[in-house]
């Protein structure tokens, strides 16, 4: 948000310069984005102010209030010079909550949370005073006229969104907060001319013979606007729940300030500051302005009744009626040592205090045992985590000196983890291999949510992977080079009630699966005896170790389908079978991702005869018949040169 350092000065008169301020924002609040100084000696800072903080901050009288805490300096209220404002004109009449005067308001939804509403008689719309224009231009803002200007500024002042009615619009002066009809639309004030298509779940403001003249804390209308011949108006400030806001703003695509606004949650108490102030800009450019008492409303629901907050009230169950609540006091209490054990630092109580003493909190202090009552406006402040980071934020945390926490850094043995490398040293000394499948499958106990349509389900055994992963090793031993397929798998499996760890090895005579305790047990594996495990070395069982050989560096298996090949040669001796292992390695190239296998020997009247088999793969297509025929051609020609013979 644009914040002009002039406009700070209205609140704060002895504020230290932008670049002091600009400082103490970075450190102690949030992000500076940008400062320009303008020519007319006025310097804004673009201030990143965080959803945390939106419902206080997005506002100069917000951002000063909390500067002028932080700086400990005096704080200008406005309310009172308002107030006296107001004062003055003898028509004024402050009646809040009555409900009696010619205004009457209709409350339909609950996403209307509070509703304020004041007629204002005899204004005269023309062009806004010289400092209006300069301070609503100081933010990017432009001014359109004095009615439309006072609307602005208030937002931009104190964060609360108003409206001004053309009171024509209402014959009946009675305004109605109600759903939008599905399919309806609204044409919106703005130079783009956006016509907005409602739904049925829309926040709109609208007179008695059901015409729309507004998006509920989004925009108004343009058949609502305030025209040069304008007289009277119908002054709105309410408050509206976030979450409906934000749905229909996002969902038309107008991000107004308003909207923002009220998106990040606004106090209910807001409106009564803000209805002030609106009140006070139009007497100041309209000294003959009448202004009528204010109606101020809440919406009052049985629940046994209305099934949601965006039900239209359409019976004598739902009602509406003047209802002058006020949002509920909310208290933390807090001591100092729960404050330094939070934040890790040496605050003392006098320190507490006086930080809250510049926020003008109002407090108990029991010799470091706090009491806070937590201002209306800040909602971010729930519990005593909160003040704990708001008084840590405040000392600031360049004064907190970073302390080690006291750590054992002793090795701790994780009891489930030590028997599962028990195990595994076990099952790979005896020639397995482990796997992993997948956890999820088309049948199980504990179903899942948003998952393919064959794994929607948690496994509930290991056996069913496992088989499916011996099957493919058994088709693809030749090319991993093995005689005999042993692979095991140590997983979770996921019953109805309970999650255990299991164990399960599949070879040639099946798949077994055991509890890891079961397994241990039944092998008589003593996983108490770890000491040789942490250091590197297999444990078979409890009396006998073996060491790991080095593990060889890892090369990447191709995606693509092997292709394999044998040859069967008659030679002369058992030399001869190195001669033609070379040649099978020279011909076969880069295609040839194994060394060649010799599968038998045998001889018969004086001749020797070898069978070797070949692997071909390649990492970049999947190779055809016609490829590897070539290569076995030119294997066969050269073993024929060398006087061998095929059989």
């Amino acid at each position: 948000m644009k914040i002009s350092y002039n406009w700070l000065k209205w609140y704060i008169p002895e504020a230290p310069t932008a670049e002091k301020l600009h400082d103490v924002i970075t450190y102690h609040l949030t992000e500076v984005e940008g400062m320009e100084k303008l020519a007319d000696g006025d310097t804004i800072l673009d201030i990143n102010i965080l959803p945390n903080r939106a419902h206080d901050l997005l506002s100069h009288s917000g951002v000063a209030r909390e500067l002028s805490g932080q700086l400990g300096l005096a704080f200008t209220d406005p309310t009172k010079t308002y107030t006296d404002i107001m004062a003055k004109k003898p028509q004024y009449q402050s009646k809040l909550g009555t409900g009696q005067g010619n205004l009457q308001v209709d409350i339909r939804n609950l996403n209307c949370r509070r509703y304020s509403a004041r007629i204002v008689k005899n204004i005269k719309v023309g062009p806004s005073p010289e400092w209006v224009v300069k301070h609503l231009e100081s933010v990017g803002q432009r001014s359109i006229n004095n009615i439309v200007d006072a609307t602005n500024l208030v937002m931009f002042n104190c964060g609360q969104p108003v409206h001004a009615f053309d009171a024509r619009k209402f014959e009946d002066k009675k305004v109605v907060i109600t759903n939008a009809s599905e399919g309806s639309e609204l044409e919106l004030v703005g130079k783009d001319k956006i016509v907005a298509k409602l739904k049925d779940t829309d926040l709109v403001i609208g007179n008695s013979a059901g015409v729309i003249l507004a998006l509920g804390g989004v925009k108004g209308g343009t058949n609502s606007g305030v025209a040069d011949d304008t007289t009277d108006l119908i002054l709105e400030v309410a408050n509206f729940a976030p979450t409906s806001i934000r749905k229909t703003a996002r969902r038309i695509g107008v991000l107004s300030d308003s909207a923002k606004r009220f998106e990040n949650d606004l106090s209910p108490e807001l409106c009564t500051f803000g209805m002030l102030e609106l009140s006070a800009l139009i007497s100041e450019m309209c000294p003959d302005a009448v202004f009528e008492e204010i109606v101020d409303m809440y919406p009052v629901v049985d629940f046994g009744e209305a099934q949601s907050a965006s039900d239209e009230i359409t019976s004598p169950k739902f009602t509406s009626r003047v209802y002058p609540n006020k949002q509920e006091e909310r208290k933390i209490s807090f001591t100092t040592e729960f404050v330094n054990k939070k934040v890790g630092g040496n605050i003392t109580n006098d320190e507490v205090e006086q930080i809250l003493k510049n926020y003008k909190f109002t407090y108990e202090n029991n010799n470091g045992n706090f009491i806070v009552v937590v201002p209306s406006l800040r909602l971010d402040l729930e519990n005593p985590i909160d003040m704990a980071e708001e008084i840590g934020r405040i000392y600031g945390y360049d004064k907190l000196v970073p302390v080690l926490p006291q750590i054992s850094f002793q090795a701790k043995q994780n009891d489930t983890y030590q028997k599962i490398l028990v195990v595994r040293n076990h099952l790979i000394n005896e020639g397995y291999r482990e796997v992993m499948t997948y956890a999820f499958g088309k049948k199980g106990e504990v179903e899942v949510m948003a998952s393919a349509s064959d794994k929607n389900f948690l496994r509930t055994n290991l056996t069913d992977g496992l088989k499916a992963s011996f099957e493919m090793n058994r088709l693809n031993a030749p090319l991993l080079g093995i005689d005999a397929v042993k692979i095991f798998e140590i997983g979770n499996v996921f019953k109805k009630d309970k999650e255990e760890i299991h164990v399960a090895c599949a070879d040639k005579k099946g798949v077994t699966e055991f509890s890891l305790d079961e397994f241990l047990t039944k092998f008589g594996i003593d996983s108490k005896k770890s000491s040789d495990l942490l250091s590197g070395d297999l444990v078979i069982s409890s009396t006998e170790a073996t060491v790991f050989d080095p593990i060889p560096n890892f090369v990447l298996w191709s995606v693509y389908p092997f292709i394999t090949r044998d040859l069967s040669l008659w030679v002369s001796n058992d030399n001869d079978k190195d001669v033609v292992l070379e040649i099978i390695k020279n011909e076969g190239g880069s295609l040839l991702v194994k060394d060649p296998q010799i599968l038998d020997r045998f001889e018969k009247e004086g001749k020797i005869s070898f069978a070797f088999r070949m692997v071909f793969q390649s990492y970049e297509r999947t190779l055809s018949d016609e490829e590897v025929s070539k290569i076995m051609d030119q294997i066969n020609q050269k073993v024929m040169e060398k006087g061998y013979i095929p059989r």
